[in-house]
């Protein structure tokens, strides 16, 4: 029997997302605490930003009608001050960010205007309004100022301390089980390689990955290639975890028992799609828990993270945007043959008369993973496309992909 054809990439997403929904409660945390979490409701104004139109400059308020005027100071402001109402054929001392009094409409600023004894010589031309920011500029009471899902930047943190907010409502982190197999598997630290060992490089980098996300990990450590292990080793996932992330184990040697795991305990829904590198990416379930398993070569483990799990991961995070804008660029390189599956080649960019250019790495081996870290992006070769020089291409920056 012929094997089933390799799944596109975007029908691996969308069947992906279709099973992604949010599988955490909800919390109330200190605005402090919040940086990247992930806002379980929308987040509205409470109040008008700023409370009263006030100084943009360091200057004087007056009524815009007495342009050209000689007049006197009857008041000063300072940010904080409580401002009193401008007294007629007078102008106010104030400064930046201090309170406009009724009657002002303007502010000029004091380079403009010419000291005369007790009297302040006005500019010849005052436009209303000039210098002023407005009551509610920034934000209005009742405005929604940020959206369910979106996750809290240190911009955002300050939007909010703006409104005088200082709890907030988020999603719980994803609790994530991590772990790999491979017999042949050493961890970092535990001295010298013995014969045909390697250390786990795509542990650290999956552990860095899924806490870059903003997910708790439950490290499960190297997995031995036995079906006993691997049953055992998901069985405990399943109950400490909302979600599976594995490597290794997944293709069609004898020793990967992880696809055969999953099905004896659940059920694998997809397998093998038509990318590179990354083909032997496996999705399905441990029970009721998601389960997902990238290739044990370090770029395949890699670049099927970025582009399947992140997404899914996000919107199992109860996050709004699941992917990241693509970047236009011209290729520095040429592809002279059409390829079957997707292609996404490790590159390095560069400035040139204003476009940017990607170079790919040398060696672009799925075991090669130093072709990740010397990389910033992610150059697109759809299938059945060649690539000429020079030809414009869609980049998929790196570190907009890590969060």
């Amino acid at each position: 029997m012929s094997p089933k054809p390799l799944l596109p990439l975007r029908d691996a997403l969308d069947q992906l997302l279709s099973d992604a929904v949010p599988r955490v409660g909800t919390a109330e945390v200190s605005l402090n605490e919040s940086l990247g979490r992930v806002l379980a409701f929308d987040q509205h104004a409470l109040i008008d930003v700023p409370p009263a139109d006030n100084s943009a400059m360091d200057g004087y308020a007056l009524r815009s009608t007495d342009a050209g005027r000689c007049l006197p100071i009857s008041e000063r402001i300072a940010a904080g001050d409580p401002a009193h109402a401008l007294a007629s054929d007078s102008i106010a001392r104030i400064f930046t960010g201090g309170e406009i009094p009724d009657g002002a409409d303007a502010v000029v600023m004091q380079e403009d205007v010419v000291a005369k004894a007790e009297l302040v010589e006005l500019p010849g031309t005052i436009r209303t309004g000039q210098h002023i920011r407005a009551k509610g500029q920034d934000c209005q009471a009742g405005d929604r100022l940020l959206a369910r899902g979106r996750r809290i930047r240190p911009q955002d943190m300050g939007l909010l301390a703006s409104q005088g907010i200082a709890q907030v409502s988020v999603f719980n982190k994803l609790r994530v089980a991590l772990l790999s197999t491979g017999n042949e598997l050493q961890e970092p630290g535990s001295g010298p390689l013995p014969a045909g060992a390697i250390y786990n490089s795509n542990r650290p980098m999956l552990f860095g990955l899924l806490t870059a996300l903003g997910c708790d990990v439950v490290d499960l450590g190297i997995v031995r290639d036995t079906a006993s292990a691997t049953l055992d080793a998901l069985s405990e996932a399943a109950g400490r975890a909302d979600l599976i992330v594995s490597s290794g184990g997944v293709s069609v040697g004898e020793a990967d028992h992880v696809r055969d795991s999953v099905n004896a305990l659940g059920k694998i829904d997809l397998w093998r799609i038509a990318i590179k590198p990354g083909k032997p990416f496996a999705f399905g379930h441990v029970g009721s828990t998601p389960f997902i398993g990238v290739p044990g070569n370090p770029s395949s483990a890699f670049v099927t993270f970025v582009l399947l799990a992140r997404p899914y991961i996000r919107a199992m995070q109860g996050r709004s945007e699941l992917s990241s804008d693509l970047l236009p660029a011209r290729a520095d390189f040429s592809v002279p043959n059409k390829g079957s599956r997707e292609e996404f080649l490790r590159v390095s960019t560069c400035l040139k008369a204003g476009e940017v250019w990607a170079s790919p790495y040398a060696n672009q081996s799925s075991g090669v993973l130093s072709s990740v870290s010397a990389s910033d992006a992610l150059a697109i070769v759809p299938v059945g496309e060649m690539i000429e020089l020079g030809q414009a291409i869609q980049l998929m920056p790196l570190d907009s992909l890590l969060y």
